[in-house]
């Protein structure tokens, strides 16, 4: 089974920044793309921010010069750097990792870390 820990989440001023970090391991094949999505109440989870295993990022346009997302191959880690929080960053932040082993394809999903941007 597929384990992805989360961690880096918590309470901010905005303007101030956050590291967020998802580790995967027991993946099943070769990894094909993680990434960062969020949710908050009564609205559809969004992709924040996703990187291929050939290196290409996508962003949401509310993000795209704040966040970065990286890996760290090595380890099966993705990290979403965020600076410049705004309290509309504000939301419940889950960890993606696709894989694909010849046959079948595989989508994985962390325990969500909340995010509160608040002055």
């Amino acid at each position: 089974q597929v384990q992805l820990v989360e961690s880096g989440g918590g309470l901010v001023q905005p303007g101030e920044s956050l590291r967020l970090s998802c580790a995967a391991s027991r993946i099943i094949g070769s990894i094909t793309s993680m990434g960062w999505y969020r949710q908050v109440p009564g609205k559809k989870r969004e992709m924040v921010a996703v990187i291929t295993s050939g290196g290409s990022t996508d962003y949401v346009e509310s993000v795209k010069g704040r966040f970065t997302i990286s890996t760290d191959n090595a380890e099966n880690t993705v990290y979403l750097q965020m600076s410049s929080l705004k309290p509309e960053d504000t939301a419940v932040y889950y960890c993606n990792v696709r894989s694909w082993d010849g046959l079948s394809r595989y989508d994985a999903w962390g325990q969500g870390t909340q995010v509160t941007v608040s002055s």
